[in-house]
């Protein structure tokens, strides 16, 4: 049983775009609601890296980044239920919401409008300890290496979510924009989902990897005469990628009643007119990561088919290197972090 510890020791920000150094905070009390890990791993998110240079301008320093936890229960509240000490759980971008109100209460808590993010106005998981709501600390199945089973709880959750939300059936054509750390889980899902998976992206030198990672076809993201080939031929088109692309020439790929989802965050406006989705009943949507039902159904789904993220590891202690190799597009395609390192 781990000691009670009165001070957790992370890795934080000084300021925008400043090197991470060690930091001590209190916690506070332990919430009655609440449980504390032990964190043994942690995965880096392109947002880990936008909110440590304040690109959204709501961080706060000291931060302490991590959102892509993976550890175990060391105290848990007085009103926590169905967790219990040294049970091994996730928590991702999402630690907490109000538990009362519509959202969470039809099973939407991901939706809910005083839900508390892990990394927004808070401490992460760059750290010795995270705190959460026990609603949002996620039993991992028996069968999924915890070593690698990080990045599920924000690009995997982010990326599976759809499918349960908008009915992606086995019989469906689905394609998947940019084969990153969200992209590359997405051909691994609908793959094992059953569908016809065609992969877009700027560089087909990706092409052999992407139809390792389940796509049956792969094409240019930039190219108008593959996008123009692929007209009407899509049921559902998910945007992993972050970059401004040709979105008329992308929702001209969807068949009557496809939909354009985005879960990447693309720069710039979506320049689309009605009648480009008018005639044939189209749409246009975007969703964060999934519910806590949702990630558990994930991990359910992930532990049947060993679907993990394909990661490469960094020690904590080297937690800068770590950063310097996703900012400079190395990564592949998740890093995940080694807390005892």
């Amino acid at each position: 049983m781990s000691t009670e510890l009165t001070t957790f020791t992370g890795w934080a920000a000084m300021a925008a775009g400043a090197p991470l150094e060690r930091h001590q905070y209190d916690p506070g009390p332990l919430g009655a609601e609440e449980v504390e890990v032990a964190v043994e791993y942690c995965g880096i998110c392109h947002s880990d890296q936008s909110m440590i240079d304040n690109e959204w301008g709501n961080a706060r320093y000291p931060f302490i980044p991590g959102h892509e936890v993976v550890g175990t229960i060391v105290r848990v509240g007085e009103q926590v239920r169905g967790l219990k000490l040294g049970q091994r759980v996730g928590i991702g971008w999402y630690k907490g919401s109000c538990m009362h109100c519509g959202s969470c209460m039809e099973g939407s808590h991901q939706l809910c409008r005083t839900v508390k993010p892990t990394i927004v106005g808070s401490n992460g998981g760059f750290a010795d300890r995270l705190r959460a709501h026990w609603a949002w600390a996620i039993p991992l199945p028996a069968g999924l290496e915890p070593s690698l089973v990080g990045p599920l709880f924000c690009a995997g959750s982010t990326v599976f979510a759809p499918l349960l939300e908008f009915d992606v059936k086995p019989t469906d054509r689905v394609g998947v924009v940019g084969i990153g750390g969200l992209g590359h889980l997405a051909l691994r899902f609908l793959n094992a989902w059953g569908c016809e998976v065609t992969a877009f992206t700027s560089s087909l030198s990706k092409q052999e990897e992407a139809q390792r990672l389940g796509a049956h076809k792969v094409v240019a993201s930039t190219d108008s005469a593959a996008l123009k080939a692929m007209a009407g031929s899509l049921d559902f088109l998910l945007i992993t990628a972050s970059a401004d692309l040709d979105w008329n020439a992308l929702l001209g790929t969807l068949r009557g009643k496809g939909r354009l989802h985005f879960v990447g965050i693309a720069p710039s406006a979506i320049p689309v007119h009605v009648f480009s989705l008018i005639p044939q009943q189209k749409s246009l949507s975007g969703s964060p990561v999934g519910s806590p039902k949702n990630m558990a159904t994930m991990l359910e789904f992930c532990a049947r088919h060993q679907i993990l993220p394909q990661v490469e590891h960094f020690p904590m202690s080297q937690v800068n290197a770590a950063i310097d190799h996703l900012r400079a597009g190395k990564a592949r395609y998740r890093v995940v972090l080694d807390a005892s390192k």
